[in-house]
C-alpha cells in the first residue's frame, strides 16, 4: 500500500469528483449504452463502442480515485516546525541569489508553476528534514544547483 499524500483542499475535490462519477456520471454513460443499444446490431454500432469505451474509461477513473482515497494520508500544515516537512511552505534562495517559494505535497498534486513541488521530486527529497541556514545542493539537467533554506512556515 502505497500512502498517497494529499492537502485537504485536494482530497474533498478528489471526493466530489468521485461522487459525481459515481452518480451523474454513471447515469450518462447508462444513458448513452440505452440509446446505442436501441440502435441495432451493436457489432457494429460505432455509438455503442463508444459508449463502451467511455463506461471504461469513467470505472477507471473510479477505480483509481477509490484507491488515491483509500491510501490519502492528509498534510497538517506545519506551523512552527524546524525542519522541513510535508505540508511546509519553504522559501529558498537559488544560486543567482534569487528567491522561490514552495510549499511541499504529495507527487498527486504537484505543481511546480504553482509552487507546489513534490516530497518525491528531487528538490522535494533534498529538502525534506533540512533546517533554515542549510544548503542543498541537487542533480539538473544542467548541472548542479545549490538552494539556501531561509524560511521554513
Amino acid at each position: 500500500m502505497e500512502i498517497t499524500y494529499l492537502s485537504q483542499e485536494h482530497y474533498d475535490e478528489l471526493q466530489k469528483e468521485l461522487e459525481e462519477l459515481k452518480t451523474d456520471g454513471r447515469v450518462e454513460v447508462a444513458k448513452r449504452l440505452k440509446q446505442a443499444k436501441e440502435l441495432g446490431d451493436l457489432s457494429e454500432n460505432s455509438e455503442y463502442q463508444e459508449a463502451k469505451f467511455a463506461q471504461s474509461k469513467l470505472e477507471g477513473r473510479v477505480s483509481e480515485l477509490n484507491e488515491i482515497i483509500r491510501n490519502a494520508s492528509i498534510i497538517k500544515k506545519s506551523v512552527g516546525t524546524a525542519t522541513v516537512r510535508i505540508g511546509s511552505e519553504v522559501k529558498l534562495e537559488k544560486d543567482d541569489k534569487d528567491e522561490v517559494k514552495y510549499t511541499i505535497v504529495g507527487s498527486n498534486e504537484a505543481s511546480p508553476l504553482k509552487g507546489l513541488i513534490s516530497n518525491e521530486s528531487p528538490l522535494g527529497r533534498a529538502i525534506l528534514g533540512k533546517k533554515v541556514g542549510d544548503i542543498v545542493k541537487i542533480e539538473t539537467a544542467v548541472g548542479w544547483k545549490s538552494y539556501k533554506i531561509l524560511s521554513i512556515e
